[in-house]
C-alpha cells in the first residue's frame, strides 16, 4: 500500500483525492481513459468506460498502460477482477478489422472467428454484410462502411478501420508562415509558426487518418485544421455552427494559408458558392424541405478530400447520418470537449474517429498560450417572496425562475463595475433578461435575431475597444473569436450543460497582451436547481485543473 492519490473501487469508479501533492500528475495520466463524473471540493470521482477505454486503445494506449497507470497512483490494492476486466475490454477494439482487399474491396476481416461469427449471427448486421469469402473474412459494400461501424460498437466489437481513403481531388495548399497574406499596421509581414502542440495534433490526425483533436478554445483549433489541409493537399469541405464562424474561418484562412478569395466558397442561408474550400453551416445541411435534406448534394459536388467538422460535440443528428455516407474521406472533428449532452459520443467515435489528440487546457496554459482563469461561483439568496413563487412552481418552470432572478441584475452591476474598462462579456440563455441588463449596463446585446453584418460590426467593435460591455445570448458560445474579452459574467445557461461552461470560459482564454488572468463567473440562485445545474456544469472545467470559488453576493465589493 502507497500514500497515492487515487483509489481504485472494483464498481469501476477512481476517486482523486484534490489536494494530494500526486492529484495533478494522477489527473493527466488518468485523462486518455478515465472520465469524471463528480468534481466537488476535495474529491473527485472518476469512471471507467468502454468507450473511453476504446478510445485510448484506438489512440496507442495499451491495457499494459491502463493498469500501470492505476498501480502506480492507487493508494489501496487494485481489485484483481478490474484489471481483468480492464484487459479484456480493450482487447475487443480491432480483433475485427476493416480492410481493403485488392481483389473484393472492403472486406471485414476477423482476428477471431469467433466473433466473426456471432457479429454475423446479429440481427442488428443484417444487410450489412455481403458474401462471406472465407472464415475469417466477409465483403462490406462501401456505402455502409459507416453503418457498419455504428452496429459493431453497439456489439461491443469496435471495428479498427484500416481501409484507407480516397486521395480526393488534389488542390494546392500551403501555410504562409511568412506573414506575406498577414501583414502588420506598417505593411510589414508577420511570420508565425505553428505551435509544437498544434504540430502534434496535426501529426496525430494524419497519422490515424480520421479522428478528433481536442484543444482549450483559444488555442487555435482553426491553425490545426489549416495545418491538416496543407498536410492534405486536396480540396477540403469545412462544416460549422453558424454563418459568423464560417466568416472567421474564411478570414484566417486567407491570412494564413495560400489560399485566395476565389479558392474559398461559403454554403449558408445567404449564399450557395461551391469551390475547392467550401464553408457550409450545419444549419443548411440541416435544413428539410418535404421531409428531404435539400442540400445533401452538397456532399458530392466535389470529390473532397477532407472533411472538417469545427465543434464536432455540437454535430446535429442529421450530419451523423451523412457522415456514415463519407467513410472514404479523411475526416477531421474539432472541439474543446468531447463532452456531448445527448450522449451520443459514441457516434463521433464510429463515424468520425477516435480522439487522436488531446492536450489538457492546464498544461497549454502553462505553455503561455491560453491566459490563466479566475472561476468565481457568486451565489445570491432569493427574497422570501421569489422562494415561495419558486417553491410553489412547477418543475418545469423552477431553473428559469432561478436562472432568472432579479436579484441578478445587481450582482452583475457590481461585477461589471469592479471591472471598469475591461472587456466585459454577460451572458444568458432568456432574451428577456438579457435585454433588461443590456438596459442596465447601457450595453449592446447580441441574440439570435441579431443580424450577421449587426453581430460583425458589433463583434469588430469590441476586439477594438470602441466598446468594452457586450450582453450576448448563446450564439456567442461558439467560434467566436474575442481575443480581448477577459472577464465573462454567465447569468442563466443551458440547464448543466458542460460543454456550454467550457465554451464560455473558452471565450477569455486567448492570451492577454499584458499577461493578466481571466475573470469568469457564475451568478447563481442559492438552495435552487439553478445551484445544482451550476455543479454538474462544472465537472468538465474541474475535470481540466479549474476550480471554483465560492462568494456570497452579500461580500462583493466595488473596489
Amino acid at each position: 500500500m502507497t500514500d497515492g492519490p487515487l483509489i481504485v473501487q472494483s464498481d469501476k469508479t477512481l476517486l482523486l483525492e484534490v489536494d494530494h501533492d500526486q492529484a495533478a500528475a494522477c489527473r493527466r495520466a488518468i485523462a486518455p481513459f478515465a472520465e469524471l463524473e463528480r468534481a466537488p471540493e476535495h474529491v473527485h470521482t472518476y469512471r471507467l468506460t468502454p468507450l473511453g477505454l476504446w478510445n485510448a486503445r484506438a489512440a496507442g494506449h495499451d491495457a499494459e498502460l491502463v493498469v500501470s497507470v492505476l498501480l502506480e497512483y492507487s493508494r489501496y490494492p487494485v481489485p484483481h477482477a478490474l484489471l481483468i476486466d480492464i484487459a479484456e475490454t480493450m482487447s475487443r477494439y480491432g480483433r475485427l478489422q476493416l480492410v481493403q482487399d485488392p481483389v473484393h474491396g472492403l472486406v471485414l476481416h476477423a482476428l477471431d472467428k469467433a466473433v466473426l461469427m456471432e457479429v454475423m449471427r446479429s440481427k442488428r448486421s443484417a444487410g450489412l454484410l455481403g458474401a462471406r469469402i472465407d472464415d475469417t473474412d466477409v465483403i462490406v459494400h462501401p456505402s455502409e462502411r459507416g453503418h457498419l461501424k455504428q452496429v459493431l460498437l453497439k456489439l461491443g466489437w469496435p471495428a479498427e478501420d484500416l481501409a484507407g481513403y480516397v486521395n480526393g481531388e488534389a488542390h494546392a495548399i500551403s501555410l504562409d508562415t511568412a506573414g506575406i497574406s498577414n501583414p502588420g499596421k506598417d505593411g510589414a509581414p508577420r511570420p508565425w509558426h505553428l505551435r509544437p502542440y498544434q504540430n502534434q495534433a496535426i501529426d496525430g490526425f494524419w497519422h490515424g487518418g480520421s479522428g478528433v483533436i481536442v484543444l482549450p478554445c483559444g488555442a487555435g483549433k482553426t491553425l490545426v485544421g489549416a495545418g491538416a489541409m496543407a498536410r492534405s493537399q486536396t480540396t477540403t469541405l469545412i462544416l460549422v455552427t453558424n454563418t459568423v464562424s464560417a466568416r472567421q474561418w474564411r478570414d484566417e484562412l486567407l491570412k494564413r494559408t495560400s489560399l485566395t478569395d476565389d479558392e474559398i466558397g461559403e454554403y449558408s442561408g445567404a449564399r450557395k458558392e461551391v469551390r475547392p474550400v467550401t464553408i457550409a453551416t450545419y444549419q443548411v445541411m440541416t435544413t428539410k424541405r418535404k421531409g428531404v435534406y435539400t442540400h445533401l448534394e452538397l456532399l458530392d459536388a466535389r470529390d473532397w478530400g477532407l472533411v472538417i467538422y469545427d465543434e464536432v460535440h455540437l454535430l446535429p443528428a442529421p450530419i451523423f447520418r451523412m457522415t456514415a455516407d463519407l467513410q472514404a474521406r479523411r475526416r477531421l472533428g474539432l472541439t474543446a470537449t468531447l463532452v456531448r449532452e445527448d450522449g451520443r459520443e459514441d457516434e463521433v467515435f464510429s463515424l468520425i474517429g477516435p480522439k487522436r489528440f488531446d492536450a489538457p487546457w492546464k498544461d497549454i496554459e502553462a505553455q503561455g498560450y491560453i491566459a490563466p482563469a479566475d472561476c468565481v461561483e457568486v451565489r445570491l439568496t432569493m427574497p422570501e417572496r421569489d422562494r415561495m413563487i419558486y417553491a410553489t412552481a412547477e418543475p418545469e418552470d423552477r431553473y428559469r425562475l432561478a436562472a432568472t432572478a432579479p436579484g441578478k441584475n445587481h450582482v452583475v452591476e457590481q461585477l461589471v463595475a469592479k471591472h471598469e474598462g475591461e472587456p466585459t462579456l454577460v451572458i444568458g440563455q432568456y432574451i428577456d433578461q438579457l435585454e433588461e441588463l443590456a438596459a442596465h449596463l447601457g450595453a449592446d446585446l447580441i441574440t439570435g435575431s441579431t443580424t450577421v453584418p449587426e453581430r460583425q460590426r458589433l463583434y469588430d467593435a469590441f476586439r477594438t475597444g470602441e466598446i468594452t460591455k457586450l450582453v450576448v445570448s448563446k450564439v456567442a458560445n461558439f467560434s467566436i473569436d474575442l481575443p480581448e474579452a477577459s472577464v465573462a459574467i454567465q447569468v442563466s445557461g443551458s440547464f448543466g450543460s458542460r460543454q456550454e461552461e467550457a465554451q464560455r470560459l473558452g471565450r477569455l482564454l486567448r492570451p492577454k497582451g499584458d499577461g493578466r488572468p481571466a475573470h469568469f463567473y457564475a451568478v447563481v440562485a442559492r438552495d435552487t436547481v439553478d445551484q445544482d445545474f451550476a455543479a454538474h456544469r462544472q465537472r468538465f472545467l474541474a475535470e481540466q485543473g479549474y476550480a471554483y470559488t465560492i462568494v456570497d453576493a452579500e461580500d462583493l465589493v466595488t473596489d
